[in-house]
């Protein structure tokens, strides 16, 4: 990468003037008019040095000169003793040669070839509808996914879901109480409402409810256990219609069920060895040690609670795929110190199968509507499925005068949909809470998904009509100066690589969009096809890299692309 060839031009020249550095911070300035890098490097090294900034930052601008590096064009420095670094009108055009010849290829990278990822992501309570907020789970665990795979590594796609436990057993109660269907989704989630409510007001109901909750643990009641399974069978199915929507396919699927009298026999086990103790009946982990705090692994009755079956689901993972460098786990930030107390007490129970390897919590926030965070313990819930179809009818309304056939618009209203959900969580920095606008995420001028596969879907509308005129890309006649989209596609490599190496998509959605603004403007103002004019197989070429990077960007992040829109 160009960046990383800057960083050694500096290096080299901060050595020539007998000075050492021990890392290069290289940013793009916020205006294109101050260059296409920018080092302080002279600001860090002068106080040492004895010199004025801006006087040392004038002696490594001149010793990077000197060096006659053909990809940049011009260095300056500017205010206090900034270095910019202005690239050559040449390595931009290569650039676009670049894409155009190797479009799949290019940005990724092999950072991460032989390394095994285990990225368990989504992981639902079963047994009612799929809340909305699980899609925000699924659509940062398949981005993160694909951005790991763009790096080389070899990504194990893991589905946790929950299958037993007290959301199970309020289902089961509430079945009873309704005499609900548990093949019928929304009666699974009626069920749940009253059994949860039921619960919650810690009368008799209560007690019925922990009994179920036991008797199905120990499969000891035939009934109650037919229950269970035709309500897991609904919502599994459920789940599996939802993720096909999404994108997603997992790779292994491991339940609670698994886990769960797993993870109580180690915890048992362990108790002995004095990883685990005893308190008031239950088994404890403390974690006062290490600075965290004490949870409990195994309830009163004996019964394995959330953190006990991590113990076991370590187990079940790491026996599919004991060759996995990192264990990455995507849930709710609420849950950050329930993870740094699971991991630690996994890493004692599991010395070796740990031994250099990586367990790695990434939160992500709530999804919000007007109505505030979203929840199914009191029935004012909003499905996965029922956000898709909001946003799908209001797409149709939006493409109704488009003269689309019923099959194009159902295709269309789908894909714009997704793209508009994904998108408005996917712009936000992993762990922020998101609220879902559904009129800007439906805008086709700005900030948001159709916005993206709008200009994609320009582009290669552009691009057929040229393979019509008999035009063919190249960039074989660039002209004499570049503009935006130029300055700006190089940096595809580069914000992959960062996106992935910080688990921060977003990155990834801020270049897409600022990529699709600057090609709308170029298309505002340019004659793309023009048959007569001999820089029009090179717009074409720009265009082509455009539709390129655009068609990675939209897969990594796991937005579907339309034919049209």
């Amino acid at each position: 990468m160009i960046s990383e060839k800057i960083q050694k031009a500096i290096q080299t020249a901060v050595a020539s003037l007998g000075m050492e550095v021990s890392e290069i911070v290289l940013e793009h300035p916020g205006e294109l008019l101050h260059g296409d890098y920018a080092t302080n490097v002279a600001m860090a090294l002068a106080k040492k040095a004895g010199v004025k900034p801006k006087d040392l930052a004038e002696q490594i601008a001149t010793a990077i000169r000197a060096q006659n590096i053909p990809e940049i064009a011009k260095v300056e420095v500017a205010g206090p003793g900034f270095i910019n670094f202005h690239l050559s009108l040449a390595f931009l055009v290569s650039e676009i040669a670049k894409i155009v010849s190797d479009a799949s290829q290019y940005g990724l990278n092999r950072t991460l070839v032989g390394k095994v990822v285990m990225v368990e992501y989504t992981s639902p309570n079963l047994f009612k509808p799929l809340h909305i907020g699980n899609l925000v789970g699924n659509i940062l665990g398949e981005s993160l996914s694909r951005l790991l795979i763009a790096s080389g590594a070899e990504v194990k796609r893991i589905n946790y879901p929950s299958d037993i436990g007290l959301t199970v057993a309020k289902g089961v109660w509430g079945l009873q109480k309704t005499n609900g269907n548990p093949k019928d989704i929304k009666a699974l989630g009626e069920a749940y409402r009253i059994g949860n409510t039921a619960y919650e007001e810690a009368g008799e109901e209560k007690k019925e409810i922990e009994l179920i909750n036991k008797a199905l643990y120990e499969d000891s009641n035939s009934t109650l256990t037919t229950l269970r399974k035709e309500g897991i069978a609904t919502s599994l199915s459920h789940l599996e219609t939802l993720c096909k929507k999404l994108g997603t396919k997992f790779d292994t699927q491991f339940f609670e069920s698994q886990s769960a009298p797993l993870g109580r026999d180690i915890v048992i086990e362990n108790t002995s060895r004095g990883i685990f103790e005893k308190s008031d009946g239950a088994v404890v982990y403390k974690g006062e040690a290490e600075g965290l705090h004490t949870r409990v692994f195994l309830n009163s009755q004996g019964l394995p609670t959330y953190e006990a079956k991590e113990v076991g689901l370590f187990k079940l993972k790491s026996g599919a795929y004991p060759n996995f460098n990192t264990s990455i786990t995507v849930t709710g930030n609420e849950q950050l110190d329930f993870f740094k107390v699971v991991f630690s007490a996994i890493k004692k129970v599991f010395k070796e199968e740990t031994k250099g390897k990586v367990l790695h919590h990434v939160p992500n926030g709530f999804l919000t509507l007007t109505t505030g965070k979203m929840s199914s313990r009191k029935g004012n819930v909003i499905t996965g499925e029922s956000l898709i179809e909001t946003v799908q009818d209001m797409v149709r309304e939006k493409v109704k005068d488009r003269g689309f056939d019923v099959s194009a618009t159902e295709t269309v209203a789908e894909a714009v949909a997704i793209g508009a959900i994904k998108y408005s969580i996917l712009r936000q920095q992993m762990g922020s809470n998101i609220i879902f606008d559904f009129e800007k995420s439906l805008s086709f001028e700005g900030d948001s998904g159709p916005y993206l596969q709008y200009t994609t879907v320009r582009g290669k509308t552009v691009l057929a009509k040229a393979k019509v005129a008999g035009l063919i890309p190249s960039t074989k006649n660039s002209p004499k100066t570049t503009g935006d989209v130029e300055r700006l596609i190089y940096r595809f490599p580069e914000v992959l690589l960062r996106a992935t190496q910080d688990y921060a998509p977003h990155l990834l959605v801020t270049f897409a969009i600022e990529l699709s603004a600057s090609f709308n403007a170029f298309y505002a103002n340019q004659t793309i096809i023009d048959e007569k004019d001999p820089e029009s197989p090179y717009r074409l070429a720009l265009t082509s890299a455009v539709v390129s990077v655009l068609e990675q960007c939209l897969h990594v992040l796991a937005i579907p692309l339309p034919e049209k829109m």
